[in-house]
C-alpha cells in the first residue's frame, strides 16, 4: 500500500512539474520570439539591428544643399561614424586648423531638418578644430578632412547635446552632412 500511494504522489509530482514547465515554456517560446527580431536583449524588437554609414542615403553634390534619408529598419548607432562622400583635395585639417564648414543636420528620431548654413547662405566656420567651442562629434569627426570633401558625420548623443539642448531633444543622435569650404 505504501509503494502505491509513493507510486501516485510521485506521478502527482510529475505532473506538477510537467504543467509548471510546459506553462514556462509557453512564455518562454513568446520571450524567444521577441528577442530574435532584434540584435540584442536590450534593443526593442522592432528596432532593428545598428546602423551603419552606408545604411543613411544622402544626395546631393559638394556645394548644393544635400537630402538626408535616415532609416527606419535599423537603430542609431551608439558611436561616431564617418563617412566622405566626396574626397576633397590637399592637406587634411589637424587639431588647432580653422574649417570653413557648409552643414545640413538631421535629427534621427523624427528625421527633421534641425539646422543648415545651406539655408542661410552663409558658412559656419569652425575654429581651433579639436578643441573648438561645437559638440564632439565636429571635433572629433572632422579632423583629417580636406578641402573640397564633402563628409556624413553621425553622431551619438554622448558626443551631441546629450541630454538636449540648442533646441535638441535629449539622447537624439545627429546627422550631419558637411562641405569643408576651405582649411587654414
Amino acid at each position: 500500500m505504501q509503494t502505491r500511494a509513493r507510486l501516485v504522489a510521485a506521478a502527482l509530482v510529475s505532473l506538477s512539474v510537467l504543467a509548471t514547465s510546459a506553462c514556462g515554456d509557453s512564455g518562454d517560446d513568446k520571450a524567444s520570439d521577441t528577442s530574435s527580431a532584434s540584435p540584442s536583449d536590450d534593443a526593442p524588437a522592432a528596432a532593428g539591428e545598428e546602423c551603419t554609414v552606408d545604411d543613411i542615403e544622402v544626395e546631393g553634390e559638394f556645394g548644393a544643399k544635400p537630402t538626408i534619408t535616415v532609416p527606419d529598419d535599423c537603430t542609431a548607432p551608439t558611436t561616431l561614424l564617418s563617412k566622405d562622400l566626396v574626397t576633397g583635395t590637399g592637406p587634411e585639417a589637424k587639431a588647432g586648423d580653422t574649417v570653413e564648414t557648409n552643414y545640413h543636420l538631421v535629427t534621427w528620431s523624427n528625421k527633421q531638418v534641425l539646422d543648415s548654413s545651406f539655408d542661410r547662405g552663409q558658412t559656419f566656420p569652425l575654429e581651433n578644430l579639436g578643441s573648438a567651442p561645437v559638440i564632439d562629434g565636429w571635433n572629433q569627426g572632422l579632423i583629417g578632412v580636406q578641402k573640397g570633401t564633402r563628409r556624413l558625420l553621425v553622431v551619438p548623443p554622448d558626443l551631441g547635446y546629450g541630454q538636449g539642448g540648442n533646441g535638441v531633444a535629449p539622447n537624439e543622435t545627429l546627422v550631419f552632412v558637411v562641405d569643408a569650404v576651405s582649411i587654414s
